[in-house]
C-alpha cells in the first residue's frame, strides 16, 4: 500500500499592528529614536508594555508589533496613558519641527560605526558609541547633518564565556524590518540603491534611512538579490572578514556614501570623516567635481581638502587600516583614468614615504592628505598623532609644528545620565545647571546613589540567574555569589574593550594583598569587570580567561564579578550604579576613553591612569590618579609599580574615604568628592561642549575657506592650484648664494643683545612674495631630542633679479646653549597652514 502524503501548504501573512484615533501617532514616535534619549518617552514605552522591566533596552517599534489588540483598545480609554502619550509627542514634535539653525555650517559625517541604542547592533565600542552620541547631540544642537554608515546584518558579536573563561564569539542575524531603519524606495516600490565598482563589477546597496532625532543616517547594506553569495555578505558583520573585505567595506561605505548623498540630492558644506575608515569618499567626490565643474584633478583636490574634516582616534600605527598596492590595484586600479592621474601619483596620496614601493596604502595617510583639519580626540592624544603618528608624513617640520589639532571627546548627557541627576540639576529654566550640586544636601545626593547601585544590584542578580544558570555553574558557586555580593559594598567597575594595552589584568598582580582588600569585614570592596576582546586578539582573550578564573577561587567568588556581553545597555547600568570607575591603560596609549565620563555624569568617581581625557579631567579631590609619566622603561617594572600604586591608594585613601560615615551613615566626605566631580569635572565632557569645539576651532573655519574656494566658478581653486604647481616645478632649481652668520659664529653670545646677519638665495623666477624663509632656534631635551623654542621671521632687505636678501636679527633670551638652522617655505595667502604646501627646505 502506497503512503500518500498529506502534509500542510503553509501560507505567510503580515499582520501589522491597527492603531486608531492618536495612536496612530505611535509608529511615527517609536521609527525615531529621539524617544532612546527622552525619559518620558521610554517611560511612554514601557507602560503601554505593561511591564517594569529591569533593563533599560527596550525596542518600541518591536514591541507594538507584538501588542495585542485588546491592549490597545485598553489604551485608547486610559487617561493616564493619553495624558501622558499627549505630553510626549507634543514634545517630540516640537523639537523635530524646530528649524536647523542656519548659521551653523550643513555637515556630511561618515563612521564606519553608530551606537545609539542597543536594539541596533551597528557598533563595537568606543568609535560607534562615540559617533551615535554625536549624532544625537547635533540633533539637539540644531546641525544640518546627514550621516552615512553600514547596515550590518549580524553587527558586532555576543559574546559568551565559557565554564573555563573562555570567549566565544556568536554572530546573530537582526531582522531589518522591525529595526527602526525604513528601507528607502522609489515609487515603483523597489530598494533605492547605489552601487560600487570593484573588479570591473558592479556592487549594489540598498539604503536605509534612521530617524535620530532630527538628523538622517543613511545605512547602506550589500545583502541583495542582484549581488554574488561573495557580495551580499561585504556588509554582514562590522569589521568582519579579512583585510580585502575590511576595503570593500570601506569603498561602500565612501564611495557609496557619496553616492548616496549625491542620489538623494544633498549637498553639504563640510565633509567630516570619523576616522580614515570613510577616506574613500575622496575619490568619488573628485570624480564627481572634475565632470560637473569641468576642474582638473589638483582643483578639485583644493575643493575637497578646504571641506574635509578628518577625525583621527588611534593612538597606535598598527591601529591604522592600510592595504598593499597590489590589492589596491585590484580593486581601484581604473581610478586614476577615471581622475586623469598616474597610478603613481594616485597611490602616493596613501603614503608617507613615496619612494617606498613596499608602504601600503593608508587610509589614514590618504585623509591626512586630502583633509585641510585634522583633530584628535584628546589633548595628550594631540601629541602623539603629531609625533607619532604622523610625524613622518611632513618632512622638514617639527611634530609640534603640525597642523594636528585636537577636541576632546564627550558624551551626550540625556542618554548616559540617570533620571535622577537629570531632574534635580535642572534650574528654572529646565537646563541642567552642574553647580546646582552644591544647592543639594547630602542626604539627598546619597540617596540618589543608593538608588543607582540598588538598581545595578538587581540588574546584575538578574544577569547572575539567567547566564550563570544557562552555563550550567555549580549551584553552589551561583548561591554563593548571590549572597556575598552586596549592594553595600564598595563597588569598583571596569568595563571597556580588552585590549592587552589596557591592563584589564593589572589589579591581579598580587592576590593575596588584593584578597586581603575585597575580603576586609569591616570596609568590603567589590569589583565588577566587563568587556569584549577583538576575535582575533589572543592576548585580549587570555586576560578574560585569568579574570574568570580568578573569580571562581574560593576567596574571591561573589568579590570579582566578569559580566559577559558588554554593550551599551550593560555600560548604562555600570556606570551609574559602581562607586568608582577603575582605568588602567599603558601610557600613553588610550586615546580619550568615554566611559570614565559617563561615570562622572552620574556622581561615579573615577581612579584612572593620567591618560586621554583624564590628563584634562582630573581634579584633586574630585577623584583619584596614576602619573603621567612612566617611572621605569620596563614594562614590567612599570606593571608591578602601578599595580603597588592601585593597591595603596585603595588602602590608604579610597576605601577609608568610603567608609568614613557621620551618626546616619552618610560618607560626608566622600560627597565632597562627588560634588566636585559634577560641578567642575562633567561640565566639560558633554557632547555639547564637543560640537561646540568642532564648530568653534574646525566648522567655521571651513566653511569660510570653502566658500572663498568655491566663490566665482571656484576661482580661487583654481589660482591655488596652478601656484602650487609651479612652486613644486620649480622649488628644487632654488639655491643658496651667500651665508652671513658672522655675527654668531665662533663668539659668545650675550643676553639681551641683537645679532644681525642673512641669507641670499636665488629663486629661479619664482616670485619673491612665495618664498619666505626663516631662522629655526632649538635646545636639547634631557633624552637628547630637539625641541623648536622660537622662530624668527626674516625679513626681505634686497630683491635684485633672482637673487632676494633676507635680513634676521636675533636677540638672545638667557645663557646656554641653543642650535640654530635656517628653512625656507613657500607662502600664499590662501594656504590654510604651512603643511598645506609641505615643499620646505632647510638650508
Amino acid at each position: 500500500m502506497s503512503t500518500i502524503k498529506n502534509l500542510p501548504n503553509w501560507h505567510t501573512v503580515n499582520i501589522q499592528p491597527h492603531y486608531t484615533g492618536k495612536l496612530k501617532k505611535l509608529e511615527e514616535l517609536s521609527r525615531n529614536i529621539w524617544w532612546s534619549w527622552n525619559n518620558e518617552a521610554t517611560e511612554l514605552f514601557k507602560y503601554i508594555n505593561n511591564k517594569n522591566s529591569i533593563s533599560n533596552c527596550i525596542d518600541p517599534n518591536s514591541m507594538l508589533k507584538s501588542i495585542s489588540q485588546e491592549r490597545f483598545e485598553e489604551l485608547q480609554k486610559d487617561s493616564q496613558f493619553l495624558k501622558k502619550f499627549e505630553k510626549v509627542f507634543g514634545d517630540f514634535e516640537t523639537y523635530i519641527n524646530t528649524p536647523y539653525d542656519k548659521n551653523l555650517p550643513s555637515i556630511a559625517y561618515f563612521s564606519m560605526e553608530y551606537g545609539m541604542t542597543n536594539i541596533l547592533k551597528i557598533y563595537s565600542g568606543g568609535l560607534g558609541v562615540l559617533a551615535g552620541d554625536y549624532l544625537k547631540q547635533a540633533s539637539d544642537s540644531g546641525y544640518d547633518m546627514t550621516a552615512i554608515g553600514l547596515f550590518y546584518r549580524q553587527g558586532y558579536f555576543k559574546q559568551i564565556i565559557s565554564q573555563s573563561g573562555n570567549q566565544d564569539e556568536v554572530y546573530e542575524s537582526q531582522r531589518f524590518m522591525d529595526s527602526p531603519a525604513e528601507l528607502l524606495k522609489d515609487k515603483n516600490g523597489d530598494a533605492v540603491t547605489v552601487s560600487v565598482e570593484m573588479e570591473g563589477r558592479k556592487v549594489y546597496a540598498q539604503i536605509w534611512e534612521l530617524k535620530v532625532g532630527r538628523i538622517k543616517l543613511f545605512l547602506l547594506d550589500t545583502d541583495r538579490n542582484d549581488n554574488s553569495d561573495e557580495d551580499k555578505v561585504i556588509t554582514y558583520r562590522l569589521y568582519g572578514g579579512d583585510n580585502e573585505n575590511r576595503l570593500r567595506q570601506e569603498m561602500i561605505l565612501g564611495i557609496g556614501g557619496v553616492k548616496t548623498l549625491n542620489l538623494l540630492g544633498i549637498q553639504k558644506d563640510i565633509y567630516h570623516l570619523n576616522e580614515g575608515h570613510a577616506a574613500f569618499t575622496v575619490f568619488e567626490r573628485l570624480k564627481c567635481l572634475m565632470k560637473s565643474q569641468k576642474l582638473s584633478f589638483n582643483e578639485a583636490l583644493e575643493v575637497v581638502r578646504a571641506s574635509n574634516l578628518f577625525t583621527t582616534h588611534t593612538p597606535v600605527p598598527a591601529g591604522h587600516d592600510a592595504f598593499p598596492e597590489s590589492l589596491m590595484m585590484q580593486y581601484m586600479g581604473d581610478y586614476p583614468n577615471k581622475l586623469g592621474v598616474s597610478w603613481k601619483k594616485f597611490i602616493n596620496l596613501g603614503k608617507e614615504n613615496h619612494e617606498n614601493e613596499d608602504e601600503k596604502f593608508s587610509m589614514s595617510v590618504l585623509a591626512a592628505n586630502t583633509s585641510q583639519e585634522i583633530n584628535s580626540v584628546s589633548k595628550l592624544h594631540g601629541e602623539v598623532s603629531r609625533k607619532v603618528i604622523f610625524n613622518n608624513m611632513w618632512p622638514g617640520y617639527f611634530p609640534e609644528e603640525l597642523h594636528i589639532g585636537y577636541v576632546t571627546n564627550g558624551v551626550h548627557y540625556s542618554t548616559w545620565t540617570s533620571k535622577h541627576w537629570q531632574e534635580i540639576l535642572k534650574n528654572d529654566k529646565g537646563e541642567i545647571d552642574f553647580t546646582k550640586i552644591y544647592q543639594i544636601s547630602t542626604e539627598e545626593i546619597w540617596d540618589i546613589r543608593k538608588k543607582q547601585k540598588t538598581q545595578l544590584y538587581n540588574y546584575i542578580n538578574n544577569i547572575i540567574d539567567s547566564v550563570r544558570v544557562s552555563r550550567n555553574e555549580n549551584p553552589k558557586d551561583v548561591i554563593k555569589i548571590k549572597n556575598t555580593f552586596s549592594k553595600n559594598a564598595l563597588t569598583i567597575g571596569f568595563a571597556r574593550r580588552f585590549a592587552t594595552y589596557k591592563r584589564g589584568n593589572l589589579l591581579f598582580t598580587d592576590l593575596d594583598r588584593l584578597n586581603k582588600i575585597v575580603n576586609n569585614p569591616d570596609f568590603p570592596v567589590q569589583f565588577i569587570f566587563a568587556g569584549k576582546a577583538h576575535p582575533k586578539d589572543g592576548g585580549g582573550k587570555g586576560i578574560i580567561k585569568q579574570i574568570v578564573e580568578i573569580s571562581k577561587r574560593p576567596e574571591f567568588i561573589g568579590k570579582i564579578l566578569f559580566l559577559e556581553d558588554y554593550n551599551m545597555s550593560l555600560a548604562k547600568e555600570l556606570v551609574k550604579g559602581v562607586d568608582v570607575w577603575l582605568n588602567t591603560p599603558t601610557r600613553p596609549l588610550e586615546a580619550s576613553g568615554t566611559s570614565g565620563m559617563k561615570a562622572v555624569m552620574n556622581g561615579v568617581l573615577n581612579f584612572s591612569v593620567l591618560d586621554g581625557w583624564w590628563v584634562e579631567g582630573y581634579k584633586e579631590k574630585g577623584g583619584w590618579a596614576l602619573s603621567q609619566q612612566n617611572t621605569y622603561k620596563n614594562k614590567e617594572l612599570q606593571n608591578e609599580y602601578d599595580a603597588e600604586q592601585i593597591y595603596r591608594k585603595l588602602e590608604t585613601e579610597i576605601i577609608p574615604l568610603y567608609y568614613n560615615r557621620d551618626r546616619d551613615g552618610i560618607p560626608d566626605d566622600w560627597i565632597l568628592y562627588i560634588k566636585k566631580c559634577i560641578s567642575e569635572i562633567a561640565p566639560e565632557f558633554t557632547s555639547e561642549r564637543m560640537i561646540n569645539d568642532y564648530r568653534d576651532r574646525y566648522y567655521l573655519k571651513l566653511k569660510t575657506r570653502y566658500l572663498k574656494i568655491a566663490d566665482n566658478d571656484f576661482e580661487k581653486a583654481k589660482e591655488i592650484a596652478a601656484w602650487k604647481e609651479n612652486i613644486e616645478s620649480e622649488w628644487k632649481k632654488i639655491k643658496t648664494e651667500e651665508f652671513d652668520v658672522s655675527a654668531i659664529t665662533n663668539v659668545s653670545l650675550i643676553p639681551g643683545q641683537t645679532y644681525k646677519g642673512g641669507i641670499k638665495l636665488n629663486i629661479n623666477g619664482l616670485n619673491s612674495e612665495d618664498v619666505a624663509a626663516e631662522m629655526v632656534i632649538s635646545e636639547s631635551t634631557a633624552s637628547g631630542e630637539l625641541t623648536i623654542t622660537d622662530i624668527i621671521n626674516l625679513e626681505k632687505e634686497t630683491v635684485e633679479g633672482s637673487s632676494v636678501y633676507y635680513l634676521f636679527y636675533f636677540t638672545p633670551s638667557k645663557p646656554g646653549s641653543i642650535n640654530y638652522a635656517f628653512r625656507i617655505y613657500p607662502k600664499h595667502s590662501m594656504l590654510a597652514h604651512r603643511q598645506d604646501c609641505a615643499v620646505v627646505r632647510w638650508l
